[in-house]
């Protein structure tokens, strides 16, 4: 006996299944484009060091340029979120628990990038001695301490999304060839970098000076972005395959 075929109205048609990647490429590449605006630094006259300076301080409130740099921060986190909620209804059918959970990770990171630009840095502490001064005497406002603690969880969430997310493109390298083949090294870029931001950090909060913070900082945020890219490229060759 012929084995019977679920009604056609349960079953996802593929042009459904190739818009839906579409839209998921298309989330992800806007995220990525939108995330990757702090190099227009070099073109602005920010006062900042992009040796010295945190990303986040780009965004400062006594900034020149801060509200536009909040204000892409808040598109970026938004289309991020966007996306890895967009993939995690569409894809349930055929996702497995760890692509879900890395999506998770990923809607994270989208949410507290968004939380990032509403709880922005009064001033820049690696630039000014007096904000430094304040910021150790805990006389600056809380939302430094929120803007810590919502940054500590986008990197932590881009993180989960990044090396579950890598690890399930290369177990169905077939399907998203270039993250198979990219995200290793972009993870490991990642990781490299994060530990250099946080080894930066501690020291300057020691007093020990910045040890190429912006640098390293700039780094983590650029293999994240490149990260996010490669995914949209992954999404729109499987929308181009259905």
């Amino acid at each position: 006996m012929a084995k019977q075929q679920p009604p056609a109205a349960w079953r996802p048609a593929r042009t459904s299944r190739s818009t839906a990647a579409r839209v998921l490429a298309g989330l992800l590449l806007a995220g990525a484009l939108a995330y990757s605006t702090w190099p227009a630094e070099m073109l602005l006259p920010t006062g900042l060091s992009p040796r010295t300076a945190y990303v986040s301080e780009l965004a400062a409130e006594d900034q020149p340029y801060g509200t536009f740099f909040r204000t892409v921060d808040l598109l970026a986190g938004l289309l991020v979120l966007a996306g890895a909620v967009w993939a995690s209804t569409a894809r349930r059918t055929r996702a497995g628990r760890l692509p879900a959970v890395g999506w998770a990770g990923l809607a994270l990171f989208g949410a507290a990038t968004a939380a990032d630009s509403r709880l922005p840095l009064s001033c820049a502490a690696t630039a000014d001695p007096g904000c430094l001064a304040r910021e150790r005497a805990g006389d600056v406002p809380w939302t430094h301490t929120a803007h810590a603690v919502s940054s500590s969880l986008a990197v932590a969430g881009a993180l989960v999304g990044m090396v579950l997310l890598t690890v399930a493109a290369r177990r169905r390298a077939a399907s998203w060839r270039a993250l198979a083949r990219t995200g290793p090294f972009l993870v490991a870029l990642e990781l490299v970098a994060t530990g250099w931001t946080l080894t930066s950090i501690a020291a300057f909060e020691a007093g020990l000076g910045t040890w190429g913070l912006g640098i390293g900082q700039r780094l983590q945020v650029l293999a994240i972005a490149v990260w996010l890219v490669v995914l949209a490229w992954s999404a729109a060759a499987e929308a181009r395959r259905e």
